[in-house]
């Protein structure tokens, strides 16, 4: 069986600006992003079918046994077997969405191909389906993801010890630590959820937390840093201050004090010292948020709701983000004040007015910023940004008033 994971046309508009710059199913919800988990699940490599300016970074593969699954759907043992049972031109539906197709011997070439050819066989799923459908579910999601991940990874399989006298634990049965972790006289607290430290991370002196919790490949949570629960780290980041039930998806920087509460950062980001984002109104009211496919704000249904912001943005030091605010691709916030609370891709700028952030300076903080970390930003990079550039100049309103 071939997994291939497509990115339905619908869910991926709800998720901008994070996939503006990966499929669905590179979403990081829980330890693994959705790729890894059916890899986990399936045991064995799975492709993805993209946007077409997305498909040379991210490949798809195809064989005579080909089996679409929805990128925004999480997989578990009951929800693999009913895909399993799919017969040739079958396809697995949860309401209006399309799970799973068995599209054994096609060769299909885009989304829009494999969505009309699983139209004809439609079967009801029977068992119990989550998907990623709204930018907010990912951090709702994120503590049963953690937990869910957990196991997976742990099965049959023995922790390294903790190794630091100065360390206080509770619950070390509920926590797993790779090879290479160093921990400093922090506080683990497991009583409520998983502990998940990945290879070579580090947690260092004074650090609080709470699980559930992970921390991804070479990740650090900074001297005194506060993680409040249903919090996930991916790899190579640094993280610091206070940060509740929030998603940080990896290669992003948060080191310093500051607030992150019930958000989702992308990868290549750096937040500024003393950064503090608002999850809560003043009048408790549901917080709403910008919704591309909708083109204005939509009503998430949550009372708590801080901060979304895609890939290779940025922020200057006491940068004071109000509750629900989105911000796009290659942003940099700075000043005093609150700025508006939808950020457009490549905005310079902040409370007292934005300018466009150019792509050639755009190309050049990416290379600087991936180049510490050993990874050549190259001309698939560019491409990317480039189309995200001319995609996104409708919202940069500026531009049109000059």
């Amino acid at each position: 069986m071939n997994i291939i994971l497509f990115c339905d046309p619908v869910i991926r508009k709800n998720l901008l600006p994070l996939t503006f710059t990966r499929p669905i199913s590179e979403i990081r919800v829980g330890i693994l992003t959705i790729t890894e988990k059916w890899e986990q699940y399936a045991g064995a490599t799975v492709s993805l079918m993209t946007e077409p300016y997305l498909q040379d970074k991210y490949a798809m593969h195809q064989t005579h046994e080909n089996i679409y699954v929805n990128g925004a759907l999480l997989p578990s043992k009951p929800m693999l077997a009913e895909i399993k049972k799919l017969k040739l031109g079958e396809a697995l539906y949860f309401g209006d969405n399309l799970l799973a197709f068995n599209g054994n011997n096609l060769h299909l070439h885009s989304i829009e191909d494999m969505v009309k050819a699983s139209s004809s066989k439609k079967q009801d799923c029977a068992v119990e389906c989550h998907l990623v459908r709204d930018l907010w579910d990912i951090f709702l999601l994120n503590g049963e993801q953690i937990r869910s991940d957990y196991q997976v990874i742990t099965e049959g399989r023995k922790s390294q010890p903790i190794g630091d006298k100065h360390t206080i634990v509770y619950g070390e049965e509920n926590i797993f630590i790779e090879e290479g972790v160093k921990i400093r006289a922090a506080i683990l607290n497991a009583e409520n959820g998983p502990i998940y430290l990945g290879k070579n991370s580090q947690v260092h002196e004074g650090a609080v937390i709470k699980g559930p919790f992970a921390l991804g490949e070479e990740s650090n949570v900074n001297v005194g840093g506060k993680m409040r629960g249903d919090v996930s780290i991916g790899p190579h980041c640094k993280v610091g201050g206070e940060v509740a039930a929030s998603v940080i998806f990896g290669y992003t920087n948060k080191g310093h004090e500051g607030y992150l509460g019930n958000s989702v950062l992308g990868e290549w980001i750096n937040i500024g010292a003393d950064t503090n984002t608002s999850n809560l109104k003043n009048n408790y009211a549901e917080v709403k948020i910008w919704n591309y496919a909708k083109g204005g704000f939509k009503n998430t249904g949550q009372q708590f709701c801080g901060l979304i912001m895609g890939d290779h943005s940025k922020c200057g030091i006491n940068t004071m983000f109000n509750t629900g605010t989105v911000v796009g691709v290659s942003a940099n916030i700075f000043g005093p004040g609150f700025p508006r609370n939808f950020i457009p891709s490549f905005s310079w700028g902040g409370a007292a007015g934005f300018e466009t952030f150019g792509l050639r300076k755009a190309y050049e903080v990416a290379d600087k910023v991936m180049e510490r970390r050993n990874i050549k930003f190259n001309d698939i990079d560019k491409a990317i940004l480039e189309h995200v550039f001319e995609e996104t100049q409708q919202y940069r309103v500026w531009d049109k008033k000059a």
